[in-house]
């Protein structure tokens, strides 16, 4: 069973960064599929960034430009790099993690298999 930990959150004024981690349990980092999605209050959750297995990455538009996503294998950690917050960025920050399926990570970020409990980005 995979598990997630995430740190990082906090409150920042618009336009300032914010670097958020996820220390994962085991070798998920290096073998499988990892992401970020948030939940602002009232909303659906939005997939923000992920690393498939093969090494892919993608972005949310809202944040293309403004977030990087990384990983530390030898830390098993996760990471996303914000800059240039906005007060719609305002939400919980999610860590996801799901295995291959026959080598791909083709479910959305949404919808991973191992979720962490969030850390709480505010931007005013």
């Amino acid at each position: 069973h995979v598990q997630l930990v995430e740190s990082g959150g906090g409150s920042v004024q618009a336009g300032e960064s914010l670097r958020l981690s996820c220390e994962a349990s085991d070798y998920t980092t290096t073998v499988g599929c990892m992401g970020w999605f948030r939940q602002a209050p009232g909303k659906l959750r939005e997939g923000v960034a992920r690393i498939d297995s093969d090494g892919t990455i993608g972005y949310e538009d809202s944040v293309k430009g403004r977030a990087t996503i990384s990983n530390d294998n030898a830390k098993n950690t996760l990471y996303l790099h914000m800059d240039s917050l906005k007060p719609e960025d305002t939400a919980m920050y999610y860590c996801v993690a799901d295995r291959p399926f026959n080598g791909y990570c083709s479910r959305p970020v949404v919808d991973f298999a191992y979720r962490g409990q969030g850390t709480q980005v505010t931007v005013s």
